[in-house]
């Protein structure tokens, strides 16, 4: 059962950075786009990305459960502990950082059930700012917020394949 969770959770931290990767490695050719063809473009993500970023969550209490269950005191116990708290900086950067921009991207589109749910959401309790916001600073900060995640992703995968090396 135990090598069995550990599995899981390397599939699912995997999929949860693929998804942040993804928008990283787009980074360099959206940064070309006119205002216009930019605001197109991240309309296309939903909902693909929002169905795949379930992961994310699903991924914390994976290996939330395997630090619980892991030997405490081991290498592989603290490479474990490590991977989830990179993988919670992820998730703490999706909210603090990309989330509240989404609502600018998608200020156009109807959003229907669950996906206007999870848009509308926000737990700081945040207003939006007044007048017409910069795009570009709004682009930037979705952009390498999601550079920053990449990162920290790929820290949390390599901590826990490291663990289940061990």
């Amino acid at each position: 059962m135990f090598h069995t969770l550990q599995v899981i959770a390397i599939v699912v931290v995997a999929l949860a950075t693929a998804l942040a990767v993804a928008h990283a490695l787009e980074l360099p050719g959206k940064l070309r786009l006119s205002k216009d063809a930019y605001l197109i473009i991240q309309t296309i993500y939903y909902p693909g990305f929002t169905y795949g970023g379930a992961c994310e969550p699903l991924a914390l209490i994976v290996l939330f459960v395997l630090t619980l269950l892991t030997p405490t005191g081991t290498a592989a116990f603290w490479l474990t502990v490590g991977s989830l708290l990179a993988l919670a900086a992820m998730h703490a950067t999706y909210w603090i950082a990309t989330h509240p921009v989404n609502n600018f991207w998608l200020k156009e589109v109807q959003l229907k059930g669950a996906g206007a749910g999870f848009f509308a959401f926000d737990p700081l309790h945040r207003t939006g700012p007044s007048g017409e916001p910069d795009w570009t600073a709004l682009r930037d900060r979705w952009e390498y917020s999601h550079v920053v995640r990449a990162g920290l992703g790929l820290v949390s995968l390599v901590l826990l394949a490291t663990a289940v090396a061990s």
